[in-house]
């Protein structure tokens, strides 16, 4: 017995060599490999194939010959071919084919016997062609027809689709503003995607008529708000929405109340700064999030999104394009790895009240405990402020010593603390009644905190212009411009390079410091639907080159940080207007002080000399005076200066001088310790000048204490 199986296996391995055509690879019965062939012609292969893979093969035309005797064929894969055109009835005879795979042709046309004779046809794959148009009778008799893919093509328009059992269709990258209900006749639709057709609004009673709905791809379209039809009923049974990378900017909980069987939702490039408060709520099924290339405001109010993230445990796709874009504390870091004190929240400190010694605590409230953790972003309300105070409402803030309560009930007191550099641009750090952070934005800035200055600048005073240089290098017909420059920002224009360039996947800016040491370029990916960019987080008082290239365009080998494209270059500010204001104002206040100031120092020094003088001058009539009373008893009448000469001597005594001082030493003697003499009508104080000479007049210990 063994040996006729080893026999009959030998024999079909021969036939099925055998049957192999040249090139091709034959590993399974009734399926056979031929690819990279070099060859314009279909292979000539066994009657008994089941599956034929002919891709990559420059095969350029068919004709029926080439299927002869194939009746058993189920799958035909002719892609990746240089296929201009599909024969009438060229498939006419395999009435048992079940998948055919066309895509990535070169394909123009399709005509309404392209496809005759596929009765069996499930999935009939066109993407990837040239197809400008298509019969209104091209897909009739394809019943069975389960999965049709056109995307890529150069379709206007779409002949109506009768496909009573189609679950897939997909026209994404084409050229189809508008669909109507009338287009689509297929009730059992699972799966609809069309993205990228140029639609502005989403026909609602399309959408209603897919009542078997589970997935909607309405990406890179111009759909300025979320359509209506997705605010109907007939949504309930969606599991799949793409909304990525239309022009919404902003999203609002009451518009998906009705989507909320969602599994798996994509938010990205929407130019979102951050999601309305408990909007995720909405969607308790959902497990998959993309929500890449937003400019997030990684502050305070975002910090519930990433709670929410980890607490449900969402897969966030694109990890790596997800970062914050705003403040700059934040500016590029994941947004999946900041924990909750990164952005900024106020921390809440619980300090409990305490009974006063002696005094016996009272029963709780068996609804209130005695220990309460707010776990909040924002703060409950502050207590009132001490001159609203009652005696009983006041306590001691340091937790060692009891407070002096006349009441024993416990209860807590919540401290507001505002987090370091929440307030930008110059902003303060409020809370209000309610408890609520915020900020006070000085003039020219806006937003919860302060974060957006306003385009239109106040006047600027005399002597305090910002000088603000923007030169703009402008090529023909693919030019970037720069629309207003601040300190810290540059807004792009990009309304001229986007439509000369409407193609484009997306845009990739380089952009770089001319005037600092460090010019290394840094690059960001925009969506193609943003016409306008802001730049933020730059230097102040600094030049910078910006340049603009389609999204996967190669780098330049000779100098890899300058793009191929568009470039522009703008100066920024060299401070914020509402930060020099007040500087002018204490220069200016400084100069009208110091001004008076130093004549009434020089006024006082010119005194104290004229003072240091006559005193000279008295203590030199004295010295005379004392020699004329060792000659002899003085005139009465001198009796007030010879008195006013003993305290002169060192020795302080009566008797004759031992001998006389030169002038300039006595004019350096330090006078007696009493604190007032008399000369004439003259008052002045001794201690006032001592050691001082109009040489050092520049030191501190002399400046006014205002200084």
């Amino acid at each position: 017995m063994l040996p006729h199986l080893v026999l009959l296996f030998i024999s079909s391995s021969l036939v099925l060599s055998f049957d192999c055509p040249a090139d091709c690879t034959c590993n399974s019965p009734g399926t056979i490999f031929c690819i990279n062939r070099r060859s314009s012609t279909v292979p000539r292969v066994p009657a008994s194939t089941v599956n034929l893979y002919v891709f990559l093969n420059g095969i350029n035309a068919l004709t029926q010959n080439d299927f002869a005797g194939l009746e058993d064929l189920d799958l035909l894969d002719l892609s990746q071919n240089e296929l201009g055109e599909i024969p009438d009835g060229v498939f006419k005879m395999l009435s048992k084919l079940k998948n055919l795979d066309l895509s990535s042709n070169i394909i123009t046309h399709i005509s309404k016997e392209s496809f005759s004779g596929l009765v069996q046809l499930e999935r009939l794959y066109l993407h990837q062609n040239h197809i400008q148009s298509i019969q209104q009778e091209a897909f009739e008799g394809l019943e069975m027809l389960l999965e049709l893919k056109l995307q890529g093509n150069k379709l206007t328009s779409l002949p109506s689709l009768n496909l009573p059992k189609l679950l897939l269709l997909d026209l994404s990258s084409n050229n189809i503003p508008t669909l109507h209900v009338s287009d689509l006749q297929t009730p059992h639709l699972e799966s609809l995607k069309i993205a990228s057709l140029g639609l502005t609004s989403l026909d609602e009673d399309l959408v209603a008529s897919l009542e078997n709905l589970h997935e909607l791809d309405i990406s890179m379209n111009q759909l300025a708000e979320v359509p209506q039809a997705l605010k109907k009923d007939s949504v309930k049974g969606l599991i799949k929405l793409n909304l990525a990378a239309n022009p919404l900017n902003e999203l609002r909980t009451e518009d998906f109340q009705k989507l909320t069987g969602l599994q798996e939702l994509d938010l990205s490039g929407l130019n979102l700064q951050g999601f309305p408060q408990d909007f995720f709520q909405s969607f308790p099924r959902l497990g998959h999030l993309e929500a890449a290339e937003n400019p997030f405001n990684c502050l305070c109010p975002l910090a519930s999104f990433a709670a929410w993230l980890k607490e449900k445990n969402i897969n966030l796709g694109r990890l790596w394009e997800t970062r914050c874009h705003f403040p700059l504390a934040n500016a590029g870091k994941m947004l999946s790895v900041l924990d909750h004190t990164d952005f900024g929240c106020p921390p809440s400190t619980t300090l409990l009240m305490k009974s006063p010694v002696g005094s016996t605590p009272a029963p709780q409230d068996p609804t209130t405990s005695q220990e309460t953790t707010h776990t909040n972003a924002i703060p409950p309300p502050p207590h009132p402020p001490p001159s609203e105070q009652t005696l009983d409402s006041k306590m001691d803030p340091l937790p060692s010593e009891p407070p002096a309560f006349p009441s024993s009930t416990s209860a807590e007191y919540v401290q507001h603390i505002c987090p370091p550099n929440i307030c930008l641009n110059g902003g303060t750090c409020i809370f209000d009644p309610n408890g609520q952070l915020g900020c006070l934005c000085p003039s020219g800035t806006s937003g919860l905190y302060c974060e957006n200055v306003d385009i239109t600048e106040p006047p600027k005073p005399p002597g305090t212009e910002v000088p603000v240089e923007v030169s703009t290098v402008i090529e023909e017909l693919d030019a970037i411009s720069s629309r207003q420059v601040t300190s810290t920002s540059i807004l792009l224009d990009l309304h001229l390079f986007i439509k000369t360039r409407p193609n484009i996947r997306g845009i990739r800016l380089t952009y770089r410091n001319l005037s600092g040491p460090d010019r290394r370029p840094i690059i960001l990916s925009v969506p193609a639907s943003y016409p306008e960019y802001t730049l933020r987080g730059l230097r102040p008082n600094c030049t910078y080159s910006v340049c603009a290239s389609p999204l996967g365009e190669r780098m330049t080998r000779a100098n890899s940080s300058v793009e191929t494209g568009s470039c522009t270059e703008a100066r920024t500010a060299g401070v914020p207007l509402t930060s020099l204001e007040p500087r002018v104002e204490t220069q200016s206040s400084l100069t009208y002080i110091l001004i008076p100031a130093t004549a009434a120092l020089a006024l006082v020094l010119g005194l104290a000399l004229m003072i240091g003088l006559i005193i000279c001058l008295r203590k030199r009539r004295r010295s005379k005076a004392g020699t004329d009373l060792e000659l002899g008893p003085a005139d009465p009448d001198d009796s007030l200066e010879v008195e006013g000469v003993k305290a002169c001597p060192e020795n302080g005594g009566n008797g004759p001088l031992p001998h006389k001082q030169t002038e300039i030493e006595r004019c350096h003697t330090r006078p007696p310790p009493t604190s007032l003499q008399q000369n004439g009508n003259l008052d002045y104080e001794v201690p006032l000048m001592q050691g001082q000479s109009p040489s050092n007049n520049n030191r501190t210990s002399l400046k006014p204490s205002y200084f």
